[in-house]
């Protein structure tokens, strides 16, 4: 295992976030994807060690905003 998928993940850490989702997720639909959704699958990463309860819509946004550039 390397030292980035051993590394905690918390909110601020949006591009890192995006890389990991982009690993589990290659194939998703961005255009459909919502920010419930994109909650439950941050969530969901076995390095995210921050309070799922500081999550808001702007910020998910970003994380979104980010993905869609990396994507790109």
């Amino acid at each position: 295992m390397s030292e980035n998928q051993r590394h905690p993940l918390y909110w601020e850490s949006t591009y890192e976030i995006v890389l990991h989702l982009m690993e589990l997720y290659p194939d998703i639909d961005l255009d459909s994807l919502g920010t419930k959704q994109l909650l439950d699958m941050v969530l969901e990463l076995p390095q995210f060690a921050d309070d799922p309860r500081l999550a808001n819509e702007t910020l998910l946004n970003e994380i979104l905003r980010e993905w869609f550039e990396e994507a790109k």
